[in-house]
């Protein structure tokens, strides 16, 4: 399935190795969960090694253990970390704090968000719209009309709702899914959205810098998806007269379009990328060339500034 140009939306992409025989034990195997390394990455210090290359069978296998790391399947975990209880003026409800984190390694970015149980079922049925015979044996914890409330239910909830994630996430077409990604980064999107629509730029870089390392994990198989979130960095650290900060914003959203010069955010993006490393005293020609290379390939009318395209984006 390609990928589509919007936030959370599912399609994936594999890479696809080959090698030396002496060393086919070595490559790493196709799985479609793993985020293509991309023409690009393979042109820096550590080429591909063809099949007349004059490396070293040692060598050989110190590059594919290097290759096989980089490509390492982003795995995750969730954990329901607390939960308690809010009274609203006609409504009382648990509210959980779901804790994600990748395993494998230390991670500095997990991933800490609340959600109620109504916000469960909602995800659940629409996941039932798509994917029922997929997650025929998912059980989802059922509702009581009783005793939601104590400190035995609520416990017990927790557990429930910690292997209801888990159960998601081990189906790959649930995993990468616009519903699942949703879920767990939209309602912190659409905040942080909305503040920089609110020209409230430091409580919108708030929600995004603990929303989009999130988002990047759970979309690594299109990383365009991150892109407006990334770009909404930029034009919050710009507004805020932290240049430096925006220009290393637009590097990551640059890196996740690649040479995506047809989609939406290319040219505005570049544009703004331009101006900044100009401020900076950065190379602002190579970006210019780009720029100028893409209107000649496909030429356009002027269209959004960056900030125009970004508070246009999670309005409804």
């Amino acid at each position: 399935m390609a990928c589509p140009e919007h936030p959370g939306s599912p399609g994936w992409t594999g890479p696809v190795t080959q090698c030396a025989a002496k060393t086919k034990q070595e490559a790493p195997t196709s799985d479609p969960d793993l985020p293509s390394p991309g023409p690009r990455e393979h042109s820096g210090a550590h080429p591909s090694p063809s099949s007349n290359s004059s490396m070293t069978t040692r060598e050989l296998q110190e590059y594919w253990k290097k290759e096989k790391c980089r490509w390492k399947h982003v795995k995750l975990l969730f954990e329901i970390a607390s939960a308690r209880i809010e009274e609203r003026k006609v409504s009382k409800f648990v509210m959980y704090q779901i804790v994600v984190i990748q395993t494998g390694s230390f991670d500095s970015n997990k991933a800490v968000l609340d959600r109620r149980y109504s916000d469960f079922e909602r995800l659940h049925k629409s996941l039932l719209k798509t994917f029922r015979e997929e997650m025929e044996d998912v059980v989802f914890p059922r509702k009581r009309l009783t005793g939601n409330f104590s400190e035995e239910m609520i416990c017990e909830r927790k557990l429930e709702l910690k292997e209801y994630l888990g159960l998601l996430y081990a189906l790959r077409c649930v995993r990468r899914s616009r519903e699942f990604a949703d879920f767990l980064t939209r309602p912190e999107l659409r905040e942080a959205f909305g503040c920089l629509r609110a020209g409230q730029y430091a409580r919108a870089l708030e929600l995004l810098v603990r929303v989009v390392p999130l988002q990047e994990k759970l979309t690594a198989h299109c990383p365009t998806a991150a892109v407006p979130a990334l770009c909404a960095m930029l034009v919050c650290h710009r507004d805020l007269e932290r240049p430096a900060e925006a220009f290393a914003a637009g590097e990551r959203a640059l890196r996740c379009l690649q040479a995506r010069e047809g989609h939406r955010y290319y040219a505005p993006l570049l544009d703004a990328m331009i101006r900044l490393a100009y401020v900076l005293g950065k190379d602002f020609v190579s970006l210019q060339g780009r720029l100028e290379e893409s209107q000649l390939r496909k030429p356009t009318h002027r269209g959004f500034t960056l900030k125009e395209l970004t508070v246009r984006e999670y309005l409804s």
